[in-house]
């Protein structure tokens, strides 16, 4: 499992080791990992340009240091020093020693527009709020420049604990991060800024519980559900399924086809669409007596299609099995229905359904994902799957978010999220929690999201499709 840590944890964690290392030591482990992977970017290091974009401080200091290491294999390095007088003097000293060059912002654009590669050292992960003038402008020279960008521990303009980028910011080609991940390397916006990560590991002696924490194929498959010899479809699980209207029926066929391909035993389908339903899935098990008498499920899936039946959605909020929410049925359940639901809700909302369930514009939500998805689920007191770019998934009781690292931007079709709701509702009732559930579903529907467009456009139906072939990926790995 990949995890993200804070800064004020990862600080504590620096402070602790520097105690126990030699003055620089730890500055200069990070330096030479940066080195290493500028020098693997470059493929040749003799005789490349190379231009580092410094700021005061450490993370500047990291820029110079790793500079002199290129510079002693025969890189031509320039320093463009932002703040002359509170660059790191010893990382400065090292720089000219091995035959690098200190110079001004004047005239720096020059040195960027022929560089083959730019280190970008400007601001660490403590900065906040965009960058500064000057900064700015050598950043959207860099953005123009040919060269390949690479940042120091996190894109400078980026927020590192939230992935907010409240103004300019530098996009870079890889980012290299010492000791940990930070959670603005994995969140969108911040995650667009910069662009491939490597880890360096330096040593951080880190605590169990993490900001962040994204799944891997081998934490999917050790929850993925696997029938066992006696297992027979109820064992395995029931998961109910109450969504669709006379105008969107499709969303009750897309879900239920997620459903049957989540893993649970046997789908209920309860709604209007009983016809195109059966049509589509014969094995469905279908009811027009509503939810509450539908038949024993162990989970619900409500609310895709669903207009405006605000009956349904109360029906299954009442029952005492766990919940998936989705779609319009975000909008008819009543908060203080969800709030005192005994068994778990999942709530599976995109940012414009986050954004009016928390009553702000959907760019606030899509700029801050991560406390957008955090106050849903304190003001829900459910677990929140926050769909879009990156999803995330908070649980209730806090503790580490969820990450999704799999998907394609071929994904943002109708329909999509339908399946997803389905797949998500039938792993809650093979029995894995709500944040287990939506976890293991996002993976595995964004990884099949992946393999049916392989680069293309492609409908919800072939996301659907091609669940099989990712579980078998995850499975088989």
């Amino acid at each position: 499992m990949r995890t993200a840590y804070n800064v004020e944890t990862v600080r504590a964690a620096e402070r602790e080791l520097m105690a126990r290392l030699p003055e620089g030591a730890l500055m200069q482990r990070a330096a030479a990992g940066l080195a290493a992977a500028c020098a693997d970017l470059l493929g040749r290091v003799y005789g490349r340009r190379v231009v580092l974009l410094v700021g005061s401080g450490d993370n500047g200091g990291d820029a110079l240091y790793a500079g002199a290491r290129l510079a002693r294999r025969g890189a031509g390095v320039a320093a463009v020093l932002l703040a002359p007088e509170r660059a790191h003097s010893a990382g400065l000293a090292a720089l000219r020693r091995a035959g690098g060059r200190a110079v001004g912002v004047e005239g720096a654009e020059r040195l960027i527009e022929q560089a083959d590669l730019l280190l970008d050292g400007i601001v660490g992960i403590g900065g906040k709020g965009g960058l500064r003038p000057d900064a700015a402008r050598l950043a959207e020279v860099a953005e123009r420049a040919r060269a390949a960008v690479v940042a120091v521990d996190l894109p400078s303009g980026v927020d590192a604990d939230t992935g907010e980028v409240r103004g300019a910011a530098v996009r870079a080609d890889l980012t290299v991060t010492f000791g940990t991940h930070k959670p603005g390397l994995l969140i969108d916006p911040a995650r667009e800024h910069a662009g491939s990560v490597r880890l360096v590991d330096i040593g951080l002696s880190l605590p169990p519980q993490a900001e962040l924490e994204a799944l891997q194929h081998a934490d999917v498959r050790r929850l993925l559900p696997v029938p066992g010899g006696e297992s027979d479809k109820y064992r395995r699980g029931v998961v109910g399924i109450a969504a669709g209207s006379a105008r969107y029926p499709g969303a009750a066929v897309l879900a239920v086809y997620g459903a049957l391909r989540g893993g649970a035993g046997a789908v209920r389908y309860v709604g209007p669409a009983a016809d195109a339903v059966i049509a589509r899935f014969p094995e469905t098990l279908v009811s027009d007596r509503g939810p509450k008498h539908a038949g024993r499920v162990q989970a619900w899936v409500v609310g895709p299609g669903a207009g405006d039946d605000a009956s349904a959605v109360g029906e299954v909020l009442a029952s005492e099995v766990p919940v998936l929410v989705d779609a319009d049925g975000l909008r008819l359940a009543d908060r203080d229905a969800v709030r005192a639901r005994i068994a778990p809700t999942l709530m599976t909302p995109h940012a414009g359904e986050a954004a009016a369930l928390l009553g702000v514009p959907r760019e606030e939500v899509e700029g801050a994902r991560l406390a957008s998805a955090r106050e849903l689920a304190g003001r829900y007191g459910a677990t929140v799957l926050l769909k879009g770019s990156t999803t995330l998934v908070a649980d209730a009781g806090g503790g580490a978010v969820r990450v999704n690292p799999t998907g394609t931007a071929w994904l943002a079709t109708a329909g999509s999220g339908d399946v997803l709701s389905g797949l998500a509702g039938s792993l809650l009732a093979s029995g894995l929690s709500a944040l287990d559930a939506g976890s293991v579903g996002a993976y595995l529907h964004g990884l099949a999201g992946r393999f049916a467009a392989d680069g293309a456009p492609v409908g919800a139906h072939d996301v659907a499709e091609a669940v099989p072939a990712a579980w078998r990926d995850v499975t088989d790995a």
